[in-house]
């Protein structure tokens, strides 16, 4: 048994500067935003309030595209999950899976990431 919910949405950019969409982002969506470096990644989180949904902007070398991260205490139960639904493994990150669904959409399997996981994840057997 295990448990899944959307994490978040992360809004891939292609490009090696984040500034101009950092700042359309904020403005279109009336949100602050905060940088964040990791040893993986760098990019910006914006600013949501508390328990909804994660938006984060990262700097990507693929066409630019809009993914959910599904958060779940399983990583690698969940991602046997989805391909069973038809998803398909693309690549693993250090903490993630990316994957595809059917449809040629592109999301991330992730760990947990926000709060109230416990008490708001599905339940899978």
């Amino acid at each position: 048994m295990h448990k899944s919910r959307i994490g978040e949405i992360t809004i891939d950019c292609q490009t090696d500067d984040l500034t101009e969409a950092v700042e359309f982002w904020t403005a279109a969506l009336g949100l602050k935003a905060k940088r964040y470096d990791e040893s993986i990644i760098t990019g910006y989180a914006l600013e949501t309030a508390p328990n909804e949904i994660d938006i984060n902007l990262q700097a990507v070398d693929h066409p630019s595209r809009v993914h959910i991260d599904i958060e779940t205490d399983d990583i690698e139960a969940e991602v046997a999950r989805l391909e069973k639904l038809g998803a398909k493994k693309l690549r693993k990150g250090a903490r993630w899976w990316v994957m595809e669904a059917p449809t040629g959409h592109r999301f991330c399997v992730v760990g947990i990431s926000r709060a109230n996981f416990d008490k708001e994840a599905q339940v899978w057997e």
